[in-house]
């Protein structure tokens, strides 16, 4: 196993856990989560699952909607779907609930910073996309609809659903929609992996081995 690959693989797998250890942080902050995660706090109230769970079984259910646009999933992505939930949960469970004003706006920006490098880091690891991300882009390649108008159509549904379900939504989900874009611009060219450089192979006499185009 290559080094470079050794990389791929822890930054994918820190990537993750920060990813939803930051999600459990914005939860305890109080003031409003992403649309996704306003979903997964009606569901999980609504049907008593514990939040980590119910967004996986979301993450499941969004990478089976994929097979229609023939979205081919990578090992980040089935690892997502896994790993997020369960450490969202352990934030959950080390982070407090705040209910000051001044710590829960502290909490909300610390957790939305952290989200920010962490899908840097495993977005840039290179190993797949999450299941919400590829839903966007392979509904962008099946039908060529803009990846914007995706998006919004998209993540305004969720939310409606969650907010009806009784989610969380609040000024954070709002500083959430116009912040994370930016931030993630920031850290994932910062922490996206090199591609593996391929050396030329040598012919006998030890120069770079040619082909006729």
């Amino acid at each position: 196993m290559s080094l470079l690959l050794v990389r791929r693989v822890v930054q994918l797998l820190l990537g993750l856990f920060l990813y939803g250890f930051s999600i459990g942080m914005m939860i305890r902050a109080g003031i409003g989560v992403s649309p996704w995660d306003v979903l997964g706090q009606g569901v999980s109230l609504q049907s008593g699952i514990p939040f980590g769970l119910t967004t996986n079984l979301i993450g499941l259910a969004v990478l089976l909607l994929w097979i229609p646009i023939r979205q081919k999933p990578g090992v980040g992505t089935v690892l997502n779907v896994l790993l997020v939930g369960p450490s969202a949960e352990v934030a959950l469970a080390v982070v407090p609930q705040q209910t000051e004003l001044w710590v829960q706006v502290l909490l909300f920006t610390a957790g939305l910073l952290l989200l920010a490098v962490a899908t840097g880091l495993y977005i840039g690891a290179r190993m797949g996309p999450g299941p919400r991300d590829g839903l966007m882009t392979g509904i962008n390649h099946r039908w060529g609809w803009a990846i914007w108008k995706v998006r919004t159509g998209i993540e305004v549904s969720v939310l409606a659903l969650g907010w009806v379900l009784g989610g969380t939504v609040g000024v954070g989900t709002v500083a959430f929609a116009l912040l994370v874009g930016p931030l993630v611009n920031i850290t994932l060219p910062r922490l996206r992996v090199p591609e593996e450089r391929k050396e030329p192979k040598l012919d006998g006499e030890g120069a770079p081995t040619t082909t006729t185009p």
